[in-house]
């Protein structure tokens, strides 16, 4: 047999020698990964919401600037209205008042 060792029993060879070791990196690392994702993950929601709540304010602005639009024209639109029932009012007013002087 050839003195040759394949990678595998390399790689089996070097974690019976350093165990412990290699087990406490790999934690390390699997630790070091999960918080990793973790803290990318949370950035990443802070962002969206960021992102989400200026967008409702702006909707929140764009719904409000048409109400005050609508409550003009309809403000606008009472007072013309008003007007003319009162116009009306003064002249039949005027019409009776015509009429009995007649």
């Amino acid at each position: 047999m050839s003195q040759r060792d394949t990678l595998s029993d390399q790689i089996l060879q070097a974690f019976r020698d350093h165990g412990i070791t290699a087990a406490i990196g790999v934690w390390f690392t699997f630790i070091a990964g999960l918080a990793t994702a973790v803290t990318r993950k949370a950035f990443t929601n802070e962002a969206l919401l960021h992102k989400l709540e200026q967008e409702l304010a702006e909707e929140r602005a764009r719904i409000e600037k048409r109400r005050d639009d609508d409550r003009r024209v309809d403000h606008d639109r009472l007072a013309r209205i008003e007007r003319d029932i009162h116009d009306m009012r003064n002249l039949i007013f005027a019409a009776f008042q015509h009429k009995d002087s007649d």
